[in-house]
């Protein structure tokens, strides 16, 4: 199990080292790019057979303890060590990251986007996917720093050289909002590992706040919790999201969505959470009201997208949503309950299962018609989805149910749970205050549905027309990249256990301060 852990974090940065190496005569195919596709494909499958493998050998009965621990002295002089594990709440995000970076590296030997090297692409996706498997399994507050970090370069390259329209711009803002945001963050993991005399998050999630005075925690939370919120992204600090994710290729923008955006709200459970309690008490107030702001403001911006004539681009409009189902994940949290955080952890996977289904739906439609333009697709020489391409329209119809929250599919339990424990939040926090923000989410649902029916309106349904070009439908690739999403979405939609079991115990010992 040590050396599974260890394998799945190690093993893509090996892969991408060896991606930039000429091929061995055997396996170059009929040309060099088609073989380092080929390796993406490998290594990505090797990766997550090895985290399926971790999956089946965890210890169920045990959740809330870590296991596959990994605890290395690396620099003695600030007690820094290479410390792995995962308990119930780390491991859905490692096998959704592994499963995702896979299905992206499956599509990408099919459709690679235009652009430079496809060494380069195919090493940088594998960089990426270390960094962000590491960020989910490190437990030492330095490291964590590191692999937050790693991930940021390979997705600006990704988006500037890989990129569409403005990707300039886009990979720019991009990395400018999450560089300053990490500056911030870094002073606040330096001034918990000082002041409490180590940097190691198990041991610190055991003191849960005692050696920390309330004023270092109310600071470090600020610090710390801005960082992670230009990453989650929340309302205010996310004007990027839209701008990289219409920018990005379509592989970049189901990473983006699918496992970076989860990096932020990770931070908060597995170090805010245990490790500063009474400064996230103090701010989870207003950490909840920037939340559901944050719902009604990406809910209210997709319907402007939505309506016809704004010209708005359905990349665009999936990413705004993104900031309103991630409103829910912060939401969730705010609520220092163990309802309210296993809601938050739930809808994290079942945001990036939906979300991930959605970006891939449309990339294929924007390869397919020339435009992801919402106008363009449903007007005149639009896309009546239902009669050009009904398997595509179809699978679209069925993710934007899902992420609407349509009861027994993934995306219900983890908004259900958020605002129940928005309905009786911890102790010490305004009732009040939060039953309003759990009316304002549950509002936000509504214009969830809103916005998501009205795309399905207008570019699924509509007048076959005779073409004189028909476009296909389904490819059979794209069928075995998209099924997984599909299936994993009805399947914890209809169990639910399945995830609860394994985050329910983690988040209680969090939350109890190390204890089962």
């Amino acid at each position: 199990m040590q050396f599974l852990l260890a394998f799945v974090v190690v093993a893509p940065l090996l892969g991408a080292v060896a991606a930039l190496l000429p091929a061995p005569p055997g396996l170059r195919g009929r040309n060099p790019g088609q073989a380092v596709l080929r390796h993406g494909v490998t290594v990505t499958g090797a990766v997550l057979l090895a985290a399926l493998v971790l999956a089946a050998g965890f210890d169920h009965d045990h959740p809330s303890r870590m296991q596959a621990t990994t605890d290395i002295s690396w620099i003695p002089a600030l007690d820094v060590r290479i410390h792995l594990g995962t308990d119930g709440i780390s491991l859905p995000l490692l096998v959704l990251t592994a499963l995702l970076t896979f299905l992206c590296a499956l599509y990408s030997y099919f459709k690679l986007p235009a652009g430079p090297s496809p060494k380069a692409f195919v090493a940088l996706v594998l960089v990426l996917e270390s960094g962000t498997l590491a960020t989910f399994a490190v437990l030492d507050l330095l490291l964590f720093f590191l692999a937050f970090e790693m991930v940021l370069i390979p997705m600006y390259f990704l988006i500037a050289r890989w990129g569409g329209d403005r990707k300039q711009p886009a990979a720019w803002k991009f990395i400018l909002y999450t560089l300053l945001g990490s500056v911030v963050m870094l002073l606040g993991l330096l001034l918990i590992g000082l002041k409490s005399g180590t940097f190691d998050m198990v041991a610190l999630a055991t003191d849960n706040g005692r050696g920390l005075t309330a004023s270092v925690q109310v600071v470090a939370v600020l610090a710390i919790g801005i960082g992670l919120a230009v990453k989650t992204p929340m309302w205010p600090l996310h004007s990027w999201l839209p701008d990289a994710h219409t920018a990005a290729p379509t592989v970049g923008s189901v990473l983006l969505a699918g496992v970076m955006l989860k990096m932020g709200t990770y931070g908060f459970v597995r170090i805010l959470l245990p490790i500063a309690p009474d400064g996230m008490r103090t701010f989870a107030p207003y950490l909840a009201a920037f939340a559901v702001v944050g719902i009604i403001y990406g809910s209210l911006a997709c319907l402007a997208l939505a309506r016809p004539g704004a010209k708005g681009d359905l990349k665009r409009l999936i990413a705004y949503s993104s900031v309103g189902h991630m409103g829910f994940v912060l939401l969730g949290i705010a609520t220092m309950t163990p309802t309210g955080v296993n809601g938050a952890l739930f809808a994290n996977i079942a945001h990036g299962l939906i979300t991930g289904l959605l970006f891939f739906l449309v990339g294929a439609i924007k390869d397919r018609y020339g435009t992801a333009d919402l106008d363009t697709l449903a007007g005149a020489t639009g896309a009546a989805l239902y009669g050009r391409t009904p398997r595509l329209g179809g699978l679209l119809a069925f993710a934007a149910i899902a992420s609407l929250g349509l009861p027994g599919l993934a995306g219900f339990w983890g908004e259900m749970l958020t605002l129940f424990g928005a309905f009786d939040p911890a102790e010490g926090l305004n009732r009040p205050a939060f039953l309003t923000f759990m009316s304002i989410g549950a509002f936000g649902t509504l214009l969830t549905a809103a916005y998501m029916l009205i795309v399905v309106r207008r570019v699924c349904m509509g007048e076959k027309r005779d073409e004189p070009h028909p476009v296909a439908d389904i490819q059979t690739y794209e069928f075995a990249a998209w099924t997984p999403l599909a299936a994993l979405t009805v399947l914890a939609g209809l169990w639910p256990a399945v995830l609860l079991g394994l985050t329910d115990p983690a988040v209680q010992k969090l939350l109890a301060g190390g204890k089962s």
